[in-house]
């Protein structure tokens, strides 16, 4: 049977992204942390490490395949256990994080793993997208907004764009279905201020496995009105 330090890092080696022993270290700790607490509250429904290293470490750091996120200031929207936001800081310490996530217990967990994994340039916040994008401090401050929630595009596009400045970027993870959603978005990107788009693919680790990444230039500043007020863009999508 393989341990953890192979698992983790043939995956990355699946990928092409050759690690270090510090940061396979870092990714067997987080992999440790994130099974401990999955037994008080529900973190993922992964908790094998074959699994883990596969559909969230390794998957997590699928842009930089394109040397996209490789450093500047990012922010993961909908961070939920610290995907994507954590792998990739891991792999690309130069990057300046923010994890959002709107649940109190979820953010109490990624300030632990920050805290043990000695990771600098990094923080936790508790909230809404919805709220954090009007927020002066927030909106419009990043180079890039990240986002792996499963959501459709346009409702992705509402709550991240905002938080990017013109000229960033917003990534979205994306199935199979990423085609079509760009489809869906076109109008949602164009109120959003976004503008040049690209579809990118690429194997991730695991049978059949394939991730598509979505990554949208911001090129005209966000109008005042988004994001609206929580509940709307899922209720009338643009």
């Amino acid at each position: 049977m393989k341990g953890p330090e192979t698992l983790i890092k043939e995956s990355f080696d699946f990928m092409g992204l050759p690690l270090n022993e510090s940061q396979i270290q870092a990714f067997c700790l987080y992999g440790e942390m994130l099974r401990d607490w999955n037994q008080k509250f529900n973190l993922t429904a992964i908790t094998d490490m074959d699994q883990m290293a596969e559909k969230h470490f390794a998957d997590s750091c699928a842009p930089l395949n394109w040397e996209i996120l490789e450093r500047g200031c990012l922010i993961d929207v909908g961070s939920g256990a610290g995907f994507p936001g954590i792998p990739l800081k891991i792999l690309r310490p130069a990057l300046k994080v923010v994890l959002l996530d709107s649940l109190g217990k979820r953010v109490g967990f990624l300030e632990a793993v920050i805290r043990a994994l000695d990771l600098k340039d990094i923080r936790a916040v508790h909230g809404r997208a919805e709220d954090f994008g009007k927020d002066p401090e927030y909106r419009e401050q990043f180079d890039y907004a990240v986002a792996r929630a499963v959501a459709p595009l346009p409702l992705l596009a509402e709550w991240c764009l905002p938080f990017v400045k013109v000229g960033g970027q917003f990534v979205a993870y994306k199935a199979r279905t990423a085609r079509e959603e760009v489809e869906q978005a076109h109008g949602a990107l164009e109120i959003l201020g976004g503008g040049a788009l690209s579809l990118r693919s690429c194997k991730i680790p695991g049978p059949e496995a394939e991730r598509n990444i979505i990554n949208i230039k911001k090129e005209t500043v966000t109008p005042a009105p988004y994001p609206r007020k929580p509940g709307m863009a899922a209720k009338k999508p643009l």
